[in-house]
């Protein structure tokens, strides 16, 4: 029921009682012209909040992530897999004896192949798609703990380890890029993070396996951890529309987000179905795509070079910074002691289980994972890390004294060491083991961004797989647990000054920002334009950062513009 009718500067608004809702119609004269595109939504206020804060409607692509996402309980029992591996191996009645370098070797061989596997993947998700690929990895992934199961020999222990290493990074790529295309933008952080936090469940199941079973048993029971994912994806969840819209593969790409936005209420005002108003926006997006990519192409057929970008100091100054985080983040143990966690408990010379101790790890990881992503959101980045570094030194101080003592009989307490190393994980998961990789993007401009995130990233590994295989060197160095615990206090507080005098502020900015405190400019330089007219309510709806314009706010906005 239409309670009243209102004219202002040429528009013509209807406020309709019943269903509170606005609506916003052109006269001849209208200088709307420009927001035809928008029509449709802004057409009724109310349906627009329901796409954002229904839960319910999101259901099909929260479905999807998720079990797109499921491959990485594998990644993290293979990560953790190590920890319970070289405890057994290294038992006096072990049927197949190790060394201490060859320990080294196999927990850190599994990082050395994520850098490969990522390329790898980079090219077969643009030609097969981000499902196939990650269908694709458990072929390897197979492989790797069936040679791990039937291994008779250090050789083939470390070909399961290499195999199941690249299949790690060959499902990891592709499920992170098929959560950004499919998700809608209000949970697509949200949704990302379960990757990370599927992978921590899957380190707990990796200790707890480890504390019952032997550890050819575990690799058998991982077999079946890595084909479950493949037939959800197969049965349950469809390819992104993204994808096979870039590959002209219409059909497919509609019924996929039928069934992405099956759950939706379609759009009012409009004959159109939402799934074909996005399957339309995704056809323009490619053709602008495929614009901007031949305007980079120059006279000559060949795309220009990106090496001028890390010349420039917003190419070289992240890239310097981010080599110095990962590296700090390396030597203060967090991936050490993920790698070592069984082996790094029964050092210290705790009278508490290992492998069950090595349990209360993972469950430390997973639960704090789940917290992260609300850290991230709230707080400022070099806070956390600040916060993140101090605690990891206090703990890390605190159970090398006691280690130490331990060793030399002057206390009874071990079990303090467990409970320091527990607090540890907990102050990690607050900003040194999460954030620089949130940064090895967001710092670098678009020009760059995507071959400087995989330099990055593969800089990462490289560091992880130098500090992993340095831990036993190091600790025989060093001469003892105590001191190897005291080391990495060090770190952590020289990672506290790191972060207070050189890690730059990323939260709340936008990209432009970031790229021009590198560039050296106290803002984003803009195009000088003509003053800037007083928005319309239209384009106020359309720029609202909530996209929910209350009734009232619009009303006050046109008596003010007919005010004027």
């Amino acid at each position: 029921m239409i309670v009243s009718i209102k004219r202002y500067s040429g528009l013509t608004v209807f406020v309709d009682g019943t269903l509170n809702r606005c609506q916003v119609y052109r006269q001849e004269n209208s200088e709307q012209h420009k927001d035809d595109a928008f029509r449709e939504i802004i057409a009724s206020c109310r349906s627009l909040s329901k796409y954002e804060t229904n839960l319910k409607s999101a259901l099909p692509q929260i479905l999807s992530a998720i079990v797109a996402a499921s491959f990485h309980i594998v990644i993290g029992i293979s990560l953790a897999y190590s920890a319970i591996l070289i405890p057994q191996l290294e038992l006096p009645d072990s049927d197949i004896p190790i060394t201490k370098g060859q320990s080294s070797w196999i927990a850190s061989i599994i990082v050395i192949m994520v850098p490969i596997g990522s390329l790898v993947a980079g090219v077969m998700m643009e030609f097969l798609g981000r499902l196939n690929t990650i269908k694709l990895a458990a072929i390897p992934c197979v492989a790797g703990w069936v040679a791990i199961a039937l291994a008779n020999n250090f050789t083939w222990i470390m070909v399961g380890r290499v195999l199941t290493g690249f299949a790690c990074a060959l499902g990891t790529s592709p499920a992170i890029v098929y959560i950004t295309e499919v998700a809608r933008p209000d949970m697509r952080g949200s949704l990302i993070s379960s990757g990370p936090t599927l992978a921590s469940l899957g380190m707990v199941i990796a200790y707890a396996k480890g504390a019952f079973m032997n550890w050819r048993l575990v690799s058998w029971i991982c077999i079946i951890y890595t084909i479950t994912p493949v037939l959800l994806i197969q049965l349950f969840v469809p390819e992104s529309p993204v994808w096979l819209v870039s590959k002209g593969r219409i059909e497919d790409a509609a019924r996929s987000l039928r069934f992405l936005y099956k759950k939706y209420p379609q759009p009012e005002h409009t004959d159109q179905p939402l799934s074909e108003m996005h399957l339309n926006a995704l056809l323009k997006e490619r053709e602008t795509k495929l614009a901007e990519a031949q305007k980079n192409v120059n006279r000559h057929g060949v795309q220009q070079s990106k090496l001028r970008g890390f010349l420039k100091p917003t190419g070289y100054k992240p890239m310097v910074i981010l080599f110095w985080f990962f590296l700090i983040q390396q030597f203060s143990g967090i991936y050490i002691t993920l790698f070592f966690a069984v082996t790094f408990i029964q050092d210290v010379g705790t009278e508490v289980n290992a492998f069950t101790a090595s349990i209360f790890v993972g469950l430390t990881r997973f639960t704090m994972s789940l917290l992260n992503a609300w850290l991230l959101k709230r707080f400022p980045r070099r806070q956390l890390v600040m916060v993140s570094t101090t605690g990891m030194a206090i703990c890390m101080f605190v159970s090398g004294l006691f280690t130490l003592w331990i060793k030399e009989g002057t206390t009874t307490l071990t079990w303090i060491p467990v409970v320091g190393l527990l607090l540890y994980v907990c102050s990690s998961m607050i900003g040194l083991l999460t954030i620089p990789w949130t940064m090895t993007a967001e710092l670098f401009p678009t020009e760059i961004r995507g071959i400087a995130h995989s330099i990055s990233y593969s800089m990462a590994n490289l560091l992880m797989f130098f500090a992993v295989q340095s831990y036993r060197t190091i600790t025989d160095l060093l001469g003892g647990a105590y001191a190897v615990q005291w080391m990495f206090a060090v770190v952590s507080v020289i990672g506290f000054f790191f972060a207070l005098f050189f890690l730059p502020e990323t939260h709340g900015k936008s990209l432009a920002e970031i790229e021009a405190f590198f560039a050296g400019k106290s803002q984003p330089q803009r195009v000088p334009t003509e003053p800037a007219a007083k928005p319309s309510v239209t384009e106020h709806l359309i720029r609202s950062p909530s996209r929910e314009a209350k009734l009232k706010e619009v009303e006050l906005m046109l008596k003010n513009k007919n005010g004027a």
